[in-house]
């Protein structure tokens, strides 16, 4: 059974740190890439950041450039997204997804669409 546990959220003021971690199980990372989400209060669901299925290419949202970094410990299977210098902005559920966009493919999508997993979100409060 595919699952996907994330975890690392919390409550930080601006300017802080976070680091998310996603933990997938029940699939082989080497056929998925990995997504973050986020969804802030009565908005849609936008993507953040990509990890591709080979680990070599990432992709991120304008609005996080620069200051997200996504990471993926192979041996641990374990994906990471660091989030410094955050803003009040940032503040959402943040989610990690799992799609099937090729075997140890160099494709990376920031579109919901393209993943099939979610994991149940945690929350990240950005406030002073």
């Amino acid at each position: 059974q595919l699952q996907l546990v994330e975890s690392g959220g919390g409550l930080v003021q601006p300017g802080g740190s976070l680091r998310l971690s996603c933990a997938p199980s029940g699939f082989t990372l080497d056929y998925y890439a990995i997504g973050w989400f986020r969804q802030a209060p009565g908005k849609e669901r936008e993507g953040v950041s990509c990890i591709s299925s080979s680990g070599g290419s990432t992709r991120y949202a304008d609005a996080v450039k620069g200051r997200f970094t996504i990471s993926r410990d192979n041996a641990k299977k374990t994906i990471y997204l660091q989030m410094n210098n955050l803003k009040t902005e940032d503040t959402a559920v943040y989610y990690c997804a799992a799609g099937r966009l090729g075997y140890y493919s160099s494709a990376t999508s920031l579109i919901r669409e393209s993943y099939g997993y979610w994991g149940q979100g945690t929350q990240v409060t950005v406030s002073s």
